[in-house]
């Protein structure tokens, strides 16, 4: 059956989202994972043995692209000090100027955008916790790894502790390498950008910024390939489960919060005194109701009246009736 609404009532929509209560919310699951990613610190000599175990698959497999990269990168500062910028910013300032463009351009598509990227960070908090690992930067130098970010330290605001600004690097966990959420959210960025950006400027960045990604967070020895790739195995099972975390979301707050009131339909001043309805288009009055110099149509019956009506709706000019 097609769905009516009871007239007289319009059904009150749901608000739109507000950047005051975005804001505050994007705020507070970024401080729980990062807060997340300190506390799950697991035991160094478990990240390290997972970490020479992930390097051993992938020279098994010829995938161990990260030694080349990092000769590289270490060999050549034109390409080893941008890197380490790129690794070091990047992550923290094209996510949050992607979600903030969707918001304000693209309103209709922010929310499931925004539960994609938020469900896959806490499926990447759960890889931290399940797996620690210790980067490619951290085994011992016997395993011909260089970290750039220590190596280049001196041209930026990091020190040997990952991207953390110096002093500050007690407050990362830096065996959290598994999956690289680097790669993840710059897939993240890439797959908004590709569908929602329009330019050609927008579609080339999609591709640039994750692939750029990926090999930098292997030529600074942060990752392994395999870190990348479960970053955007991450992502996936965030695309997935994002309907689903939205469904859970939506009943959970039709369940604890109020529901909006119908909003009842505009009834004029005037009608609500007099009780009267309201006149129409086809000029449709009460009975016995009617308008200045209104002309009355002669009547159609030789009685002067038309069956059931008043005397004086016949109109002044009307014969008078024969007694």
């Amino acid at each position: 059956m097609p769905h009516t609404e009871t007239p007289g009532t319009e059904v009150a929509q749901s608000p739109r989202l507000r950047w005051w209560t975005e804001l505050p919310l994007i705020v507070l699951v970024y401080a729980c994972y990062s807060a997340g990613r300190l506390v799950v610190r697991g035991d160094v000599s478990d990240a390290v043995d997972h970490g020479l175990a992930i390097l051993r698959i992938e020279k098994a497999l010829y995938l161990n692209a990260e030694h080349p990269l990092n000769r590289l990168f270490t060999r050549e500062p034109w390409l080893g000090i941008p890197a380490d910028f790129w690794y070091a910013s990047l992550h923290y300032l094209v996510t949050p100027a992607i979600l903030v463009w969707l918001f304000r351009s693209r309103a209709v598509h922010y929310r499931a955008a925004r539960t994609w990227l938020m469900t896959s960070t806490f499926i990447g908090l759960i890889g931290f916790t399940l797996l620690p690992t210790c980067p490619p930067r951290l085994l011992d130098a016997s395993h011909g790894f260089v970290d750039t970010m220590a190596y280049y330290s001196s041209y930026g605001w990091w020190g040997g502790e990952a991207s953390a600004p110096r002093g500050l690097g007690g407050m990362t966990n830096q065996y959290a390498a598994m999956p690289s959420l680097h790669v993840g959210w710059a897939l993240w960025c890439g797959v908004i950008l590709w569908r929602y950006g329009r330019s050609r400027w927008t579609k080339t960045a999609a591709v640039v910024y994750p692939l750029v990604t990926t090999i930098v967070v292997m030529g600074t020895a942060n990752h392994y390939f395999l870190d990348a790739a479960a970053g955007a195995a991450v992502m996936g099972a965030g695309l997935l489960l994002a309907p689903f975390v939205t469904r859970y979301a939506d009943r959970a707050k039709a369940r604890f919060l109020p529901r909006p009131a119908a909003v009842p339909a505009a009834v004029p001043a005037d009608s609500a005194v007099t009780g009267s309805p309201i006149v129409s288009a086809g000029c449709q009055t009460s009975a016995g109701e009617r308008f200045p110099r209104q002309r009355h149509p002669e009547p159609r019956y030789g009685a002067g009246t038309e069956p059931g009506a008043s005397p004086s709706d016949a109109g002044e000019g009307a014969p008078a009736t024969a007694r």
